[in-house]
């Protein structure tokens, strides 16, 4: 068995380290989400802490790890009667990205439970978890299909497996940790509100630190046995202050003062639902008996709010998890002391109001649980040294911001970005046919799991049985093998793989024409809430997402392909516009982004979503840019590259360029108040009938 890295030799990481150590005193926490950039040590300090639990008392022989104190009436491998049973080390199963379902919930042992009509049922990881830690590993890559089940589980504490007929449902109460790196995409709401705790963690940017780090590492990776034998008195020292502390937990005292405080917080940054409220008590619970407290006070409160509310406050998607600690010591300031004291007087004089509440206030401002602050000081501005309302300066109207210099090549000046308009919700946007990608929620596909369409012959292992494909080729045979028993002989050759149809998440590509005909502040803003909804919709159906902007005499792409929505979102804010309406090339390099994505992803279907008013004025290339930008439009579409065309023209007068290119790319043409409206029922059905057409001129050009 291979060494683990010690807990005790990671470096730094304070509040990730608490946060994990909070859910070894008590389970009851709910796990946590460690969000974080590539290697800072993640996954080490989770995959060290199962070192640190105490050993679990289970029954002699019972595979679903039950309690030999209250066994679980319902175990498979039950009935168990109350005894002194076993002890086995706390376990920490990893939960690997790619696992089948069945490696999850377990599995059936199919061609036994034909030819003998015994119901064998296999443990998944789900039973090896129970009473231990689930650790996912990016667990924001994790299929929607396992989310569902680690849902359903972390919800009820059993496992249900119903399939072919069979029925088995066990215990399955585990501590959910999970990793994750943001740039690779956000988590689902749903699962997110799983985890109890969440953490950012970063490298550090002091050098000594950094030195230590590497230090320890090659120490470790020299001589793990002797390494990890230098830490192993801190490791047992921290080995009893868990158990200690889980010993003194259920003689905590939580207060009504303290209750008010949790309420009031949760309340104050409009987190949905009462989970963040439960969570936080049971979080300063633990702090409390962390520290070797009975009672919890208001800094256990502070720190429970750091870490159990980042990922529950509500906001957009691609704003990231976080705070305002101000607001909350404000908050907490509010509601301290013995009762509550609703004394809202804003304007009236106070020896320590919200006024007083600086850096010098006595909240911890990021030190340790004894840490006391400095008292409030009463000697701040006076209710009279403030301006009345009279003298207060008012703002003059500020000026429309110069134009920036022309650059060369551009036919117009470079504008500053604009911000986005309102996002809102679009139209389902989506692949025509039926594609084999990952699994997701737009386009229709060939998947794993989904509805039952028909059966196969099994390529590889059988993952899916079509039970009654399987007994209609083995019927006629029974004579022939002899069949005597009840049940069937079934050979290798009988049995059908189930194919189902379900949704596949697509690559949606985004060209966004920025030139200076799309520069005017009003529609660029519109232009730009447009694509963000249509960003929304990416992150909402598992897509991978690019970004490619053209203007002046070339395009750029300005976000390669990714899982990381948020991260196009920021691109797409910070997009200048201006110069001329380089469209062919806008064309040519989304044709180079989606060639070398075939490439990479041959399953993952793309879909290319131009945003433009279809105008085309310039560019590197020589030639009549309009012919030019027909011509690349070609390209996409005699490679079947589905396309949408959004177009941004506006005014009394429209020219309907956009919808020329929309044929030329052989997809559809629609506007911004159409992508919202909901006037035209079925785009997709547009997307599709597009394509048709297409197909259609093809085959009377070449006849």
């Amino acid at each position: 068995m291979s060494t683990r890295y010690p807990f005790t030799a990671v470096v730094g990481m304070d509040d990730l380290r608490l946060a994990l150590l909070l859910n070894a005193v008590s389970p009851a926490v709910g796990g946590v989400l460690v969000r974080g950039e590539k290697g800072t040590a993640k996954s080490t300090a989770v995959r060290a802490l199962a070192e640190l639990l105490p050993v679990v008392p289970v029954v002699a022989g019972c595979r679903f790890g039950c309690d030999p104190a209250s066994p679980d009436p319902g175990c498979p491998d039950g009935p168990h009667e109350a005894g002194p049973g076993a002890e086995r080390p706390a376990r920490m199963v990893e939960l690997p990205v790619g696992a089948s379902e069945d490696r999850l919930v377990g599995s059936l042992d199919i061609e036994k439970a034909l030819a003998e009509g015994v119901k064998a049922f296999e443990p998944g990881l789900l039973a090896d978890a129970h009473r231990g830690i689930l650790y996912v590993d990016e667990v924001n890559l994790l299929h929607d299909h396992l989310i569902d089940l680690l849902l359903d589980a972390a919800a009820m504490g059993f496992s249900n497996v119903e399939r072919e007929g069979v029925s088995v449902r066990h215990a399955a109460r585990f501590l959910l940790v999970g990793t994750m790196n943001p740039e690779e995409g956000e988590l689902r709401p749903q699962l997110l509100d799983r985890f109890g705790l969440t953490v950012e963690v970063a490298a550090s940017r002091e050098p000594e630190q950094r030195v230590e780090v590497v230090r320890r590492r090659i120490a470790f990776e020299d001589d793990p046995a002797a390494f990890a034998a230098r830490w192993a008195g801190e490791e047992a020292d921290l080995r009893e202050r868990i158990v200690a502390a889980r010993e003194l937990l259920p003689r905590v005292v939580l207060g009504d003062a303290v209750l008010l405080q949790i309420a009031a917080t949760c309340a104050a940054f409009e987190v949905d639902g009462m989970r963040a409220d439960i969570v936080m008590a049971r979080t300063a619970t633990a702090l409390a008996a962390w520290a070797g407290r009975t009672e919890v006070t208001s800094e256990d409160v502070r720190q429970a709010a750091l870490l159990a509310l980042p990922h529950r406050r509500r906001r957009s998607p691609f704003d990231a998890p976080g705070l305002d600690e101000d607001k909350l010591d404000e908050t907490l300031e509010q509601f301290k002391g013995d009762g509550p004291e609703p004394e809202p007087e804003p304007d009236g004089p106070d020896d320590g109001g919200p006024g007083d509440g600086g850096p010098g206030d006595g909240g911890p401002g990021g030190a340790g649980p004894d840490g006391g602050g400095i008292p409030p000081q009463g000697d701040g501005p006076a209710p009279e040294d403030v301006p009345a309302p009279e003298e207060t300066p008012v703002p003059e109207p500020e000026p429309a911001p110069a134009p920036a210099p022309q650059k060369a090549g551009a036919g117009a000046g470079e504008r500053a970005a604009v911000k986005a308009a309102e996002p809102f919700r679009t139209k389902v946007l989506s692949v025509p046919g039926l594609g084999e990608g990952a699994a997701g929620r737009r386009s229709r596909a060939r998947t794993e799991h989904g509805r039952t369409t028909g059966s196969t012959r099994p390529r590889g292992a059988l993952t899916k049985l079509h039970l009654a494909a399987t007994v209609q080729a083995a019927a006629p045979h029974q004579k022939a093998r002899g069949r005597t028993g009840p049940g069937l002989v079934v050979r290798r050759d009988d049995l059908r793989q189930a194919t189902r149809e379900g949704r596949e998440g697509n690559l949606v590509l985004f060209a966004v024409d920025a030139s200076g005909s799309m520069a005017a502040r009003q529609r660029m803003s519109a232009v730009k809430g447009a694509v963000l909804s249509l960003l929304l919709d990416a992150y909402q159906r598992r897509d991978k997402v690019g970004l490619v902007t053209f203007r002046g005499r070339d395009a750029e792409v300005a976000l390669p392909p990714t899982s990381s929505v948020d991260a196009a979102a920021a691109r797409l804010e910070q997009l200048p516009t201006g110069g001329r309406t380089p469209l062919s090339a806008g064309l040519l390099k989304a044709h180079d982004v989606l060639r070398v994505e075939r490439l990479r992803d041959p399953s993952r279907r793309p879909l290319l979503v131009v945003v433009t008013d279809g105008r085309a004025t310039g560019g590197r290339a020589a030639g009549d840019p309009v012919a030019l930008a027909a011509r690349a439009a070609r390209l996409h579409a005699a490679e079947g590259t589905a396309s949408v065309v959004v177009d941004c023209e506006t005014g009394p007068v429209r020219l309907g360029l956009a919808g020329r290119l929309a044929v030329e790319l052989g997809g559809t043409a629609v506007t911004l108040d159409e992508l919202r409206a909901d006037s035209i029922a079925g785009l997709v059905r547009d997307v599709q009938a597009g394509q048709a057409g297409h197909a259609a001129r093809a085959t009377r050009r070449a006849a």
